[in-house]
Formats: C-alpha cells, structure tokens, sequence
C-alpha cells in the first residue's frame, strides 16, 4: 500500500515539474529582459483622469497610477517613463509595445483577460455611486426612494438603482448631459461609477457637490503585462508588487495623498493580507 502511494506521490510530482518546466519554456520573458537592459520602464497611464492620471502646470502626468509606476521602476533599479493613454488605446499600446506595463484604471473583465495579461491581487476597485449636492445632505441610499436621480443611457446601475431602491432615472444621451441637468436641479444626484465621480470632485469644478454614499457593487481594476509574460518574471514580478501594495497599506497612503475618498476595498485588504505574526 505505501509503495503505491509513493508510485502515485513522485507520479504527481513528476507530471507537476513537467507542467511547470512546459510553462518556463515558453515564457521568452521579452519586455522583461527589453526593460533590464535599456535600463528604463515605460508605463501607460491617464493623463485625463484626476486625481489616478493628469497633467501637472508644467505638463507632467502625475497621479496616484503615475506613483504606483514609480515604485514599480524604483523596484527595478530602472528609469521612468510615463505615457499617456486612453481607454480606447490602453491595451492596443500594450499589444503593440509601445508601453512595457499598462496601470490605466482599467477595469477587470473575462474578455480583456484574452488580450493582455492582467495580473491579481487587483489593486483597486471602482463601484456605483452618486454626486448630489452637499447642501441635501443624503446619507442613505434609501433617501433616492421616489427621487429623479440623472444618469446616462445604458449604464447598467441605472436598472440597479431603480429597482433596490425605486429612484426614478432620468437617462441622458453622455455624462455631461446629466451633470448639466444636476446642477440645473433637474434631478438630486447623478448616478455613475465613483472613480469618475471622483475625478469630477477633485478637478475643482464641484465644490458644492460631494459623493455622500457608500459605493456598491465593486468592480475591481487590473494592471496589465503582455499577454505572453503573464505567467512569466515580469507578471509575477507584478503580482508581488500588487501584494506588497496592499499589505503594506502604500494604495491606502496613495488615496489619503491624492484626496481620494477612502475605499473599503483597501482596507479590507490591508486586513486579510497582514502579518498573522505582527502585532
């Protein structure tokens, strides 16, 4: 009996290395080995995204993405530099070469997941959330009850918003549609995904506007490696880097610099993440 499960252990073991000497084979680890000896790593990242990606007065993109590609280089012992893309062009820029890594706000998806490498732990989420005026006060989700709340056309919350909590949606052609209409008083909040509710507050142009509610239903957002290099140096190399920002609380840090309303995504992941062994 035990020589048969040893038969059977080393078998297991055998057809495992096999599998993982198959996957070392194929990984040329191109952009990796591109990176190392150019001495530099370029990045994509939003130019026109405040406060994850924009543009400085001297015309330098900053960010709270801009400094996680920093940290990213610095790791490296390699220089920096910062390309801006959008997201129509984000992972054609990464397919094509033009960047070596994408840090683009990007959310998670099965079909993006064909295209480049997106590597876990994600480091971010975004949900659903509103912009109302701060001089209403909403706290609650339930106080959209019977409320015309403005959104854009075929945004998916719109059908979640009326059904769990019976807001009345009046749907627009585009965004800016809909905050004209909020600051026309046409409705009492503009529901869309927080990130970009978030942009909108820190660009300066609604300061008497504020995002009052916990977000809902999080979609969390990957970085992206080549395709080819996800399983290989440079997308573990990522997938550590991902780690160390969430356990270590930089992401948390990052928020609280850039004036980014703290989310419970990095907090509960600072928590599951943390030492057992630290006090």
């Amino acid at each position: 009996m035990f020589k048969q499960l040893l038969k059977s252990t080393v078998a297991a073991v055998t057809v495992a290395a096999m599998g993982t000497t198959a996957i070392a084979a194929e990984c040329t680890n191109e952009t990796w080995k591109r990176v190392m000896e150019r001495g530099k790593l370029v990045v994509g990242v939003k130019a026109d995204y405040k406060p994850w990606g924009f543009r400085d007065s001297d015309g330098s993109i900053v960010g709270m993405e801009a400094d996680m590609a920093a940290d990213v280089a610095a790791t490296l012992g390699v220089d920096l530099e910062l390309i801006a893309v959008q997201s129509s062009n984000r992972m054609q820029f990464l397919e094509q070469g033009k960047i070596d890594l994408m840090i683009a706000t990007m959310s998670d998806r099965a079909d993006r997941r064909e295209i480049v490498g997106i590597v876990g732990p994600n480091y971010y989420t975004s949900g659903t959330n509103i912009m109302s005026p701060k001089a209403l006060g909403l706290k609650d989700w339930e106080e959209l009850r019977d409320k015309p709340v403005c959104g854009k056309q075929g945004a998916f919350y719109n059908q979640i918003v009326e059904e769990r909590y019976g807001a009345k949606i009046i749907a627009f052609t585009g965004n800016a549609e809909a905050k004209q209409a909020l600051r026309d008083k046409k409705c009492v909040a503009w529901v869309y995904d927080d990130s970009s509710i978030g942009s909108d507050l820190a660009s300066g142009n609604w300061d008497d506007y504020e995002m009052p509610l916990s977000s809902e239903d999080d979609n969390p957002w990957g970085l992206a490696v080549p395709l080819a290099e996800k399983d290989c140096v440079f997308g573990r190399f990522m997938a550590g880097m991902q780690y160390n920002w969430l356990q270590s609380g930089a992401l948390i840090a990052l928020e609280e610099k850039w004036g980014i309303q703290p989310t419970a995504f990095l907090q509960d992941k600072k928590e599951r993440y943390k030492d057992w062994l630290a006090e």
